[in-house]
């Protein structure tokens, strides 16, 4: 099973820009979602962390990236869990595993998830290359299915991920409107327990309780 390797320490220099990566992203994250982002200028944002504009496109290409940030990372993480996973349990399993490193982070940074949420809400225009990366992730991991399976991936390993995918976004919403008392995981398990029991219809599920 792959591990990440530990973060190395950095220098003065590299931990300056850090910071101020960060400080950029965390005030874009808040005006955004305050006002939404055609609302918000590059030199509004710069005037609250101290730096000049340019030093804001030396980190971001645009206020579009600073808000959806880059994921890649997390993306490449959760392709090499699902990866190994694959060997050990059954597909759908897999999937749901492969996220846990995603969900905590999400936890571990839930005031600047649930900010960057209601960004993308307050400015639709974000959605159309949200959903571009989402796409294309999806279609990386069913590839990564297909050759499991040895089955073509626009097949079972495309709907496999499509509604895992659909899942997961059902269960962040819920999270992203909750009053913060249940963590992300929680919502996670419960979406892709009712994947795994067929979607069964709750009510039916009821009334044979009865």
């Amino acid at each position: 099973m792959s591990t990440t390797p530990p973060k190395p320490s950095l220098g003065r220099r590299d931990l300056k820009k850090q910071q101020t990566r960060e400080a950029l992203l965390t005030v874009t994250l808040r005006l955004a979602a305050e006002r939404g982002l055609e609302h918000v200028t590059v030199e509004e944002i710069c005037a609250e962390v101290g730096v000049s504009s340019r030093t804001f496109f030396n980190y971001f290409p645009n206020k579009d990236d600073a808000v959806l940030d880059d994921n890649t990372a997390a993306a490449e993480e959760m392709q090499r869990r699902l990866t190994d996973l694959l060997g050990e349990m059954p597909v759908l399993a897999a999937v749901h595993a492969s996220l846990a490193a995603i969900i905590a982070e999400m936890e571990e940074e839930r005031d600047r998830w649930l900010q960057r949420l209601a960004a993308i809400e307050r400015s639709p225009s974000l959605l159309p290359r949200l959903i571009a990366t989402s796409v294309k992730t999806e279609q990386q991991a069913a590839e990564i299915i297909a050759r499991h399976v040895g089955v073509p991936a626009d097949g079972y390993p495309a709907l496999v991920i499509g509604v895992a995918g659909a899942a997961f976004r059902a269960a962040m919403q819920r999270w992203a409107t909750g009053d913060g008392s249940r963590p992300l995981a929680a919502y996670v398990d419960e979406a892709f327990a009712a994947l795994a029991n067929g979607l069964a219809d709750p009510k039916h599920q009821l009334e044979g309780r009865e």
